[in-house]
């Protein structure tokens, strides 16, 4: 495959088993052809290792953070639980948002939570919003844990960032998915994997070993789930996809 970029000409050329495809540079396609290749070279350079919130690294892409504050923000959930912990910057953005909105508590799982994040977010200014358990996040005992803490509360919200292979993500799905409230959504976080197979830093195994293929196979298995990318909440030009590392990530309960 290849790109050709004309600047002179203002037009893109996408050439793939001899098949060339040409369109105008300032278009709806060649934003998404470029942005997925934006993705493809940032990840491999490692581009979202460079963010920390309120002090504590955050790896993601900058623009899923604000398409999740856009959902938390419309959807007010009384408790995000989320899996995989990392150095807990996620947690604090979730935390921070619920802060500003004046409710709301976030649970962070990981099999192995080291003693200096724990101090860290424990010592946070945002602690009391934040509450950590520790282990395997598909181990029954650990989910009915979670279950404990979460019954009765509303929306619940859930994300999947720990293990990526598509079995992990297949198991944590099938537990956490009951704990979701109707309007609300589960999240399989780096479906981007899928698209990442033959780039530096990855495995060629990952084309079909992702959270994109396990979130998919679980929504056709469950039709009280539904794969559906929130709408932006502000909208103009032509664009309607998103750039992202969470494709196919959202699964929304609709009943």
């Amino acid at each position: 495959m290849k790109i050709v970029i004309d600047t002179t000409a203002a037009t893109l050329a996408y050439v793939s088993d001899g098949e060339e495809t040409n369109f105008g540079l300032y278009t709806k396609e060649a934003f998404e052809e470029i942005s997925r290749q934006w993705v493809r070279v940032g990840w491999s350079l490692a581009y979202y290792h460079n963010f920390s919130w309120f002090g504590l690294p955050i790896l993601q892409l900058p623009e899923d953070l604000l398409r999740l504050q856009e959902v938390i923000y419309r959807l007010r959930p009384e408790v995000i639980v989320e899996t995989g912990v990392y150095q807990g910057g996620s947690l604090l953005f979730h935390a921070s948002l619920m802060e500003a909105l004046g409710a709301g508590r976030v649970i962070g799982i990981d099999r192995e939570i080291p003693a200096a994040v724990s101090g860290a977010l424990s010592s946070h200014a945002l602690a009391k919003r934040i509450r950590l358990i520790e282990g395997d996040s598909a181990d029954a005992a650990i989910v009915a844990q979670v279950a404990a803490e979460v019954a009765g509360a509303a929306p619940v919200l859930v994300i999947l960032d720990s293990g990526h292979s598509r079995e992990h993500v297949s198991r944590e799905l099938e537990k956490y998915a009951p704990l979701v409230t109707p309007g609300s959504y589960i999240i399989a976080t780096d479906g981007i994997m899928h698209d990442l197979a033959d780039v530096p830093r990855a495995q060629p195994e990952w084309a079909t070993d992702n959270p994109l293929t396990a979130a998919r196979e679980f929504a056709a298995r469950h039709a009280d789930f539904v794969e559906e990318q929130p709408a932006w909440a502000n909208r103009a030009g032509p664009l309607t996809k998103n750039v992202t590392y969470w494709p196919g990530a959202w699964l929304k309960r609709v009943r």
